[in-house]
């Protein structure tokens, strides 16, 4: 089991990582030549961000899967989502939220010997990064990546964003800001467009609101009601749900309101799911750190399966959970979480055997958590949930919805 020592230390590294993010974030976000202000930066990237134009489809913007009205996550309960050309590419992964990354340490790693002992026993282990495998180190580059994906927004080159974007509707006021020459130099013109992504994602206040129950209780301003209490209560416990082991609640430095994340890896087993296309290549895995999406650390095998532990905030607005999307109820996800290895049957065709955890190679199968409850637990135990209690977690995690939720 995970040492209290090893959490805390743990969540020291990501803090500390976080600062660091945060102060290269705001020097990223000027460029040297042009120093146009956050403002105006700001201001270019919310027109970029619901500008579908820029999609090789010509109906796909950011918005269209980080919806606002839905958290800036999807406005659907799609495993993944479609994109392409034509918008009928499907995509490998469940779409996550944008809201609530502004402190997300850049990836970070520490090396030792033994691989596993860096997963199980120490606090080297990995955190940070943005998407789920943690590829990108800043906002810029997170936000510019869909524009050059084939299954998202589809465009075949930079150039061919630069051209999109000097045809659109604010293309004047991208040149007032970034010079009158920035759509002849289609790199930088790029990199600016992920500049301002980024400034509008760091700056407008609705991506970090910080207004639901949750919030006001830690400010003294509501009460928890019995039944969310005792929620928040087993989603704490270290020997039962120990939910908070990775997913903190409680407050960071200086008061800041907590994430709902470590910003660590991990690999839950989740089952794989049948309604993403890829799937239906029996040699087809994603396996989050090492590939494929991610390529830099395909050598380390022990990264194989991991995924980044998403934040909480607003997830009882979701209708698909984990990085498959395979789950479409709250309800659903967490009676998996607690009874993953007391019932397998319920969730593996070949439960019990080599190949249980079936969206991993058989080579790879001893990456999946063991070591940390409630995956400690065994085949016929009872889950350290009941029927109830997942009710009353239910109730907890819905206090994290932010206000503007409906």
């Amino acid at each position: 089991m995970v040492t209290s020592g090893w959490r805390q230390a743990r969540r020291a590294v990501a803090s500390a990582v976080a600062l660091l993010c945060l102060a290269a974030c705001a020097r990223q976000a000027e460029p040297t030549a042009a120093k146009p202000s956050n403002q105006a930066q700001a201001e270019i990237g919310r027109l970029a961000f619901f500008d579908a134009s820029l999609s090789a489809s010509g109906r796909m913007s950011c918005a269209t899967c980080h919806s606002p009205d839905h958290a800036y996550g999807p406005p659907n309960a799609l495993a993944v989502q479609l994109g392409g050309p034509e918008l009928k590419d499907h995509g490998t992964r469940a779409v996550p939220s944008l809201r609530y990354l502004r402190r997300t340490p850049i990836w970070f790693k520490t090396f030792t010997s033994n691989a596993r002992e860096r997963l199980t026993e120490t606090d080297n282990v990995p955190v940070g990064g943005f998407t789920w495998d943690g590829r990108f180190n800043t906002l810029a580059e997170q936000a510019t990546a869909p524009l050059l994906a084939a299954n998202e927004m589809a465009n075949p080159s930079v150039r061919a964003v630069v051209e999109r974007l000097a045809r659109s509707a604010y293309a004047a006021r991208f040149r007032e800001v970034f010079g009158q020459d920035i759509f002849s130099r289609p790199e930088a013109a790029f990199a600016a467009l992920g500049q301002a992504l980024q400034r509008f994602q760091l700056d407008d206040a609705s991506f970090q609101p910080y207004s639901s129950k949750f919030d006001q209780y830690l400010d003294g301003r509501a009460q928890l009601s019995a039944q969310e209490q005792r929620g928040l209560k087993l989603f704490k416990d270290r020997d039962g749900g120990n939910c908070a082991a990775c997913h903190t609640v409680e407050p960071g430095a200086n008061g800041a309101h907590p994430l709902l994340t470590d910003f660590s890896f991990a690999a839950v087993g989740v089952p794989r799911n049948p309604d993403i296309p890829a799937n239906a290549d029996p040699n087809y895995y994603d396996m989050g750190l090492c590939g494929p999406v991610r390529s830099d650390q395909q050598a380390e095998r022990a990264y194989c399966g991991l995924f980044k532990t998403p934040t909480l905030r607003n997830v009882a607005t979701r209708g698909a959970f984990f990085h498959n999307g395979r789950f479409h109820t709250l309800e659903e996800a967490l009676r998996f979480y607690v009874e993953r290895d007391t019932a397998p049957q319920k969730w593996y065709l070949h439960a019990g055997s080599r190949r249980q955890f079936d969206d991993l190679p058989e080579a790879l199968q001893d990456n999946v958590d063991h070591i940390n409850a409630p995956f400690t637990r065994h085949k016929g135990d009872r889950p350290v949930w009941s029927q109830a209690d997942i009710r009353d977690v239910m109730a907890f995690l819905k206090t994290l919805n932010d206000g503007d939720i409906p």
